[in-house]
C-alpha cells in the first residue's frame, strides 16, 4: 500500500507538473508563509519575516515544517523548481505512509477476521490511491500530509498501548502494553504534532484518558500516573527548544504560536461573514496594517488586534454564535470556495459532503456496536476541529482526521453489505 501510493502521487505530480510554482508575489504560493520563513532560516534571518520584506523575529506558523522545507531550499536551492519537486516528494512520502497506519487502525478495532480483514484491505487502499486522499500531498507546500502522518500513527500507538485488537493484552488488570517505551514515544509523537498543528492538542487529554482507562478501573494509579508523567515530560522536552526560543526572541512566554489575535480579529469582522477569504495581513509592504505590525512587532500587534476582536464580539454577541455554527457548519460539510463553473463547485461540495456524512454515520454504527476504540474516534471527532470552529476554517484543517474517517467509511459500507447478504440468506 505504501509503495504503490507514493508511487501514484510522485507520478501524477510530477506528470501534472505541480512543481511548476508561480512566482506571483515573489513566489508567496511556494509554501506562503511557511516558505518566507524557510527562506528566511536559509539566508540567515532565523524563524522571521512570514511576508514580504524584514518584519522581525515570528511565531506565526508553527516550526517544523519551515524548518523541513528550510533544509530542502539548503540543498537545492530558494524557491527552485527543484526544491518544489522534492518538498512535493516529501509530502506524498508522508501521505502515502498513512495507508498502513490506516490499515492498522481498521484491522485492530473491527478484528482479525475475514470481515475487520476486509474493512482493512479496503481502508489502506482507499486511502493509498483515492485521488481526495492525495490532493494536499501534490498540490501544496504545507504541513498537512505531515501533521495527518503524525496523528494517524498517533492513533496507532493508542490502540497499541490500550491493547486494542490483541487478546489477552488485558487481564485482571495487567496492561502488558503500557510500557515506558510506548508512552515514550507517544509523547514525542505529541510534542512533534505541536510544532507541526498545535490545534491538535485539543485531543490530547481525552486521548491519554482513554488509553489509561483500563489501568485506572484496576486501580493502579501508580502505574497510571508513571505513564502520564513520562509521556508529559518527554512532550514538553521535545517541545521546550521553540519555546526558549520565543522567548529569547519576544521576551514573553509564547508556547507554540503568536497569531491567535490577529485570526480571531478577521473572523469577527463582520464584512467577512464569519470566513475570511483574504489573507490576514496584506501582502503590500506600505500597507498601514502592515506597516503597523512591523512597527508592533508580531506579539504587540496579534495582542493588539486581539483586543479589537474582543470589542466586537462583545458589541454583537449574537452574530458571533451565529459564525460559529457556520464554521462548524464550513468544516463538515461545504467550505466556500471562489469556483466560477457552477457544476464543478456542486461536485465539490458534494465529494465533500458526502465524507463527512458517511464518516459520522459510520461512527454512530461503531458506537452503536460498541466496536473498541469507537469512542476514541468520538473524541477525535468532537474535539481535533474544535479551535477552528472559533476562529476561522479551511478544506484542509480536516486533513488529520481524514484516515479516521476513511476507515469509518469503508466499516459503514461493509456493515450495509454484510446485512444484506444476510437479508438474502
Amino acid at each position: 500500500m505504501f509503495w504503490v501510493g507514493f508511487a501514484a502521487r510522485v507520478i501524477f505530480l510530477t506528470a501534472a507538473h505541480k512543481y511548476r510554482i508561480r512566482i506571483h508575489l515573489d513566489h508567496f504560493e511556494f509554501g506562503w508563509e511557511m516558505g518566507r520563513v524557510a527562506r528566511a532560516l536559509v539566508t540567515g534571518y532565523g524563524y522571521s519575516d512570514p511576508f514580504n520584506g524584514h518584519s522581525g523575529p515570528t511565531a506565526w506558523v508553527p516550526p517544523a515544517y519551515p524548518l523541513l522545507l528550510a533544509g530542502i531550499f539548503k540543498l537545492f536551492g530558494v524557491y527552485s523548481t527543484l526544491s518544489a519537486w522534492v518538498a512535493l516528494t516529501v509530502n506524498s512520502l508522508f501521505s502515502a505512509a498513512i495507508a498502513p497506519a490506516v490499515y492498522e487502525i481498521a484491522w485492530r478495532c473491527f478484528g482479525r477476521n475475514a470481515r475487520g480483514l476486509k474493512v482493512a484491505l479496503w481502508s489502506g487502499w482507499l486511502w493509498a490511491l483515492y485521488p481526495a486522499a492525495m490532493q494536499y500531498a501534490v498540490h501544496w507546500i504545507w504541513e498537512m500530509s505531515l501533521t495527518a502522518f503524525l496523528f494517524a500513527w498517533i492513533f496507532v500507538m493508542a490502540l497499541r498501548i490500550r491493547g486494542v485488537g490483541e487478546t489477552g493484552a488485558v487481564e485482571a488488570g495487567q496492561t502488558v502494553n503500557q510500557t515506558a517505551g510506548r508512552w515514550i514515544v507517544f509523547g514525542a509523537g505529541w510534542g512533534l504534532i505541536a510544532l507541526s498543528n498545535s490545534s491538535l492538542l485539543l485531543f490530547l487529554p481525552a486521548c491519554a484518558i482513554w488509553m489509561l482507562w483500563d489501568v485506572l478501573r484496576a486501580g493502579r494509579i501508580g502505574l497510571a500516573l508513571r505513564n502520564a508523567v513520562l509521556s508529559g515530560v518527554v512532550c514538553i522536552a521535545v517541545v521546550s527548544p521553540w519555546v526558549v526560543r520565543n522567548w529569547y526572541a519576544f521576551h514573553a512566554f509564547v508556547p507554540l504560536r503568536s497569531n491567535f489575535g490577529a485570526e480571531m480579529y478577521e473572523a469577527t469582522l463582520p464584512a467577512n461573514h464569519g470566513f475570511p477569504w483574504a489573507a490576514t495581513l496584506p501582502m503590500a509592504e506600505t500597507h498601514p496594517s502592515f506597516v503597523r505590525y512591523r512597527q508592533l512587532g508580531e506579539l504587540a500587534y496579534s495582542k493588539e488586534q486581539g483586543v479589537k476582536a474582543n470589542r466586537q464580539i462583545k458589541a454583537d454577541p449574537g452574530l458571533w454564535v451565529a459564525h460559529i455554527v457556520q464554521r462548524v457548519y464550513f468544516f463538515w460539510f461545504s467550505v466556500p470556495h471562489p469556483i466560477d463553473h457552477l457544476f464543478e463547485e456542486f461536485l465539490r461540495v458534494l465529494n465533500y459532503g458526502w465524507i463527512s456524512v458517511a464518516s459520522l454515520l459510520g461512527l454512530a454504527l461503531a458506537i452503536r456496536q460498541r466496536i473498541p476504540a469507537a469512542w476514541l474516534f468520538f473524541w477525535a471527532f468532537a474535539l481535533a476541529p474544535m479551535i477552528y470552529y472559533f476562529v476561522t476554517v479551511q478544506a484542509r484543517f480536516r486533513h488529520p482526521l481524514e484516515p479516521l474517517m476513511t476507515v469509518l467509511i469503508v466499516y459503514l459500507f461493509q456493515s450495509a453489505e454484510t446485512r444484506r447478504q444476510k437479508v438474502q440468506a
